[in-house]
């Protein structure tokens, strides 16, 4: 099936969710911080502001626990 041995798949395997958990948590962020002005203080801080700020915080501390979790797990499926 793979020429790769199971310990470099498993680490290319978190690699690749390292990268699409961060492109994802990033683009989301990006796109409706800009397309609703929420990421920008005008003159005054919104509600808007923060609650876009706040589930920053939030869905970073649960993206930095996902990538914590995915890179303690020692062994391989076989």
């Amino acid at each position: 099936m793979s020429s790769f041995e199971p310990e470099i798949r498993d680490y290319l395997k978190k690699v690749l969710r390292t990268i699409s958990a961060c492109m994802l948590f990033s683009l989301f962020h990006m796109t409706v911080g800009i397309y609703f002005n929420w990421a920008f203080f005008e003159g005054q801080i919104r509600t808007g502001n923060i609650v876009y700020y706040l589930i920053l915080l939030a869905s970073l501390a649960g993206l930095i626990y996902y990538l914590f979790k995915v890179w303690s797990v020692k062994k391989h499926n076989a």
